[in-house]
């Protein structure tokens, strides 16, 4: 970030003050307002904190007019379609391409650190057995700090690197095995010989009595949903990572914050949303009704899976995530299904209808990674546990560069305050 000859006037009863314009490598310049209050007495209000940069990042770079994500970089479109999850997590990492020697050391490094320490076989069996994955996966990544300990010292590099490796490794694992339980299916191992992606469909669906072979088309789906979701700027659940992080937290009660953010159906629970949706229309000749909900003001109903608070052109993600949903239910031949038939036919709908198309509401990556993981066998309580994997080397990405960042200090946001002035404590006999 750098401070340019440009500066920002304000003007209050008549006083001036001048904050120095900061500008980044791409992007629209930001106001340096650090020492408004300390000049005006005055904070700014701006719920949402969506007109607000609370640091400086190189990972990811959305631009939402122009339907664009980056990671470091690179072009999400190019990353899905020709690299893998595990490469896309070192790039995020390290802020690079691996060459051939340091990729084969970390996908090392990770296949070799997805078991669990055995003790915590025990603390999932303490949870009901309905409980939703996404509880269990709360629970059990918080409790990671109890189990690691020579991984929770923040301030050496060392620990900080092993933590990231470890959570990138275990969180399949934490997920199939949340998945396992709540189905009240016996626990499978992680096998160092299948694909990160592969290795997961397989905690999740194989048996004692009955091995699983993943098929390849449907491990590069959940690969590339893998990519599609390993970050995103400074969503809901990151920035929650690192308002946890800036109290100095340990790695996995920062993580667990961003699992316990992520939950919200406004945030991760929006495929689930989307995909009960579709379930509740039903059948593709009730879509004109729901359709005609969707366009009455008055109606409190909303089509989920459609449009996006960022982007305001087509999200990028959706573009690939299409696809891979063709390949998908192609595969698996499930055309017949009327819940995928609901989903078409809306897709159909919003890509042609003026309503639709003049207010950019475009399917979006949520909308297509429902289906698919619906297509592949995953109930919709695992939908949220999923995009939890995915995001989580985003989150370390982020934990780990706001501990490097100098300029990073504890999150301590203002109000405006609404409620009484102060006034006089009355004892209780003299309230009647």
């Amino acid at each position: 970030m750098t401070v340019g000859s440009k500066t920002a006037k304000l003007i209050v009863d008549g006083n001036e003050y001048e904050f120095p314009v900061r500008s980044g490598e791409i992007g629209p310049d930001v106001m340096d307002i650090r020492k408004l209050y300390a000049l005006t007495g005055m904070f700014t209000y701006d719920p949402g904190f969506t007109s607000t940069a609370a640091c400086q990042s190189t990972i990811t770079y959305i631009d939402g007019d122009k339907g664009e994500l980056l990671y470091r970089g690179y072009p999400i479109e190019q990353l899905a379609e020709q690299s893998n999850y595990l490469e896309v997590c070192y790039v995020l990492l390290y802020g690079e391409l691996p060459t051939r020697a340091q990729y084969a050391d970390f996908v090392n490094r990770v296949t070799r650190h997805t078991m669990l320490h055995e003790q915590m076989v025990n603390f999932y069996r303490g949870f009901r057995r309905d409980a939703h994955p996404m509880a269990i996966m709360c629970g059990v990544v918080g409790a990671l700090s109890a189990f690691y300990h020579d991984s929770t010292d923040i301030n050496d590099p060392m620990q900080r690197e092993i933590a990231s490796i470890r959570l990138i490794a275990k969180m399949p694992t934490i997920a199939a095995w949340a998945y396992k339980y709540s189905i009240g299916q016996p626990f499978i191992y992680p096998r160092n010989d299948l694909s990160y992606s592969a290795n997961f469909l397989r905690m999740c669906f194989a048996v004692p009595a009955e091995e699983y072979e993943p098929h390849p088309v449907l491990s590069h789906a959940m690969d590339v949903i893998f990519t599609l979701h390993a970050d995103h700027e400074q969503n809901a659940s990151t920035s929650t990572v690192r308002l946890a992080g800036s109290s100095q937290a340990n790695p996995f009660a920062c993580i667990a914050a961003g699992v316990a953010s992520l939950w919200g159906p406004a945030h991760g629970g929006a495929n689930e949303a989307c995909l009960n949706m579709l379930r509740e229309i039903g059948s593709v000749d009730r879509i004109p009704e729901f359709v005609a909900r969707a366009k009455d003001k008055d109606d409190p109903f909303r089509l989920m899976g459609f449009g996006h608070r960022v982007y305001k052109n087509y999200d990028p993600r959706a573009k690939v995530m299409q696809k891979v949903a063709a390949q998908v239910l192609d595969v698996l031949g499930v055309e017949d299904n009327p819940t995928l038939q609901v989903a078409q036919e809306l897709e159909r709908i919003a890509l042609s209808d003026p309503y639709f198309v003049e207010k950019k509401l475009y399917p979006n990556v949520d909308f297509y990674s429902g289906i698919i993981l619906d297509a592949i066998g995953f109930p919709t309580s695992m939908f949220t546990a999923i995009f939890a994997l995915s995001r989580t080397v985003g989150w370390i990405a982020q934990w780990k560069e706001s501990h490097e960042d100098p300029e990073q200090k504890i999150g301590r946001p203002r109000q405006l305050y609404n409620g009484a002035p102060s006034r006089i404590y009355a004892p209780m006999e003299s309230r009647g």
